[in-house]
């Protein structure tokens, strides 16, 4: 026995092994993400199974034009406690002369229905449920696009802060050398105590500084975990691609293609086009309760009786009928039923056009912020790139004047401040303007 649980759980470690040599340790890369969020993200697993339901939907309604077949049989035990003798008893339309107190009857039956026709609705419905399929999927690509784009935004975000934390370090790595300039300057009486106070605390204040955007980018990570249902992966890490200056200041697209392209491209404007169809096929639906219904049938039956003298198999023969008939069914009156769905269907119709109208609108204004925080951080980026390259000779020439007692801490300190800003300033604008590039070639495909 306990070989026979050794060597099943030596499988299951088998099984577990190539999961864990995939996630394990791996560096990812942005596009690794998406695809492993398209596979296992739960709320596109949701979406699939909707698709799914969707299809199954225009499975039964083609099924619908089929006619219907079923077979039917009934047993029944009667007993009659005062029955008088020579006293006859019809059942299932015959005279039975038996005068037995307990009896039974017996029907056996198979029969046929066929709507031929009830003003096209069974083709109708159809089209409707597979519109509602094709709705379910592009439901789906919505979802996957919202999931792309969160994806790309906390993996820009985990850049941006990785590398304003190496700014950081870098700011500290200069704190502390002041601090230790300033503790030899005390040690000389060139410097107060006072003063030196101030150089420690921008030093701790650096050090603050990294351990917060550490936090925030363990924060990233863990949205981007759950984003890829990856819960359980403790050593999760990105691969850091480079990013050069140069991606920042490419030519950014223009408004009104991207506009363009996204209005033929994006699902929710697809699916909100599709929407407006599939509500005048619902308005076809409705109005066909104003048509008549034609149906045929047909079956044949049997019954038998103990209280009949003849044995099971001929009364099976003898009882033996066989039917065919046509229905037609004209509404004439029905209480508005058939008038207010048609009345809510091309209300739904007028909601869908304007659901239409709404998405559009969402859309372009959603491209335009992109286009504007595109051109209004590149802007910036050019400018903080000059400013950042001016403050740092300033505060080269002031580190130099504050080591031979020209310039107070004050001025140092205020020098390093405004070099971290530029600092941050230039990487923030840069990453900004490449995410907002990205997002605009995004909507465009």
């Amino acid at each position: 026995m306990r070989k026979i649980m050794l060597a099943g759980f030596c499988l299951f470690l088998t099984a577990l092994t190539p999961l864990t040599a995939q996630t394990t340790g791996k560096k990812w890369t942005l596009q690794d993400c998406i695809d492993y969020a398209m596979q296992n993200n739960i709320q596109l697993k949701k979406s699939s199974l909707q698709k799914l339901s969707a299809q199954e939907d225009i499975l039964q309604s083609k099924a619908d034009l089929l006619p219907s077949l079923n077979a039917s049989t009934s047993q029944n035990i009667v007993y009659r406690p005062f029955i008088e003798t020579g006293q006859s008893t019809v059942a299932n339309g015959y005279v039975q002369s038996s005068i037995d107190k307990v009896y039974y009857n017996g029907s056996y039956s198979v029969n046929a229905n066929w709507t031929v026709w009830n003003g096209n609705r069974n083709h109708n419905t159809i089209r409707l449920n597979e519109m509602n399929a094709e709705m379910a999927e592009l439901d789906s690509a919505v979802t996957a696009r919202s999931i792309e784009e969160r994806i790309v935004q906390l993996f820009v975000q985990i850049l941006y802060t990785n590398e304003a934390i190496a700014v950081s370090q870098q700011s500290l790595e200069t704190s502390k050398v002041n601090e230790q300039r300033g503790k030899t300057m005390v040690e000389v009486g060139k410097m107060s105590r006072a003063d030196l106070s101030q150089l420690t605390a921008q030093r701790a204040q650096d050090e603050y500084n990294i351990v917060a955007a550490e936090s925030n980018v363990r924060n990233y990570k863990f949205q981007l975990k759950q984003l890829l249902e990856l819960t359980e992966l403790e050593d999760f890490d990105i691969a850091i691609p480079t990013y050069t200056d140069a991606q920042a200041l490419e030519q950014i697209p223009a408004l009104n293609t991207v506009y363009a392209n996204a209005l033929s491209n994006r699902p929710e404007i697809q699916r909100a086009r599709l929407a407006i169809e599939s509500s005048n096929v619902s308005i076809d639906i409705a109005k066909a309760g104003n048509k008549p219904t034609v149906g045929v049938s047909g079956g044949f039956g049997t019954n038998t009786t103990s209280m009949s003298d003849k044995r099971w198999g001929s009364q099976m023969k003898t009882n033996l009928d066989f039917s065919v008939g046509a229905t037609l069914s004209i509404p004439i009156f029905d209480n508005r039923q058939t008038k207010t769905n048609v009345n809510k269907a091309l209300i739904q119709r007028e909601n869908n056009v304007l659901d239409l109208k709404d998405k559009q609108k969402t859309l372009y204004n959603t491209i335009e912020t992109y286009w504007i925080d595109a051109t209004t951080n590149q802007s910036k980026f050019k400018a903080a790139q000059v400013a950042t390259q001016s403050q740092q000779e300033s505060y080269a020439l002031l580190s130099e004047q504050f080591r031979l007692g020209l310039k107070n801490i004050i001025e140092l300190m205020t020098g390093k401040t405004n070099l971290v800003q530029a600092q941050q300033n230039e990487l923030e604008s840069k990453y900004m303007t490449i995410y907002n590039i990205y997002m605009l070639k995004f909507y465009q495909k």
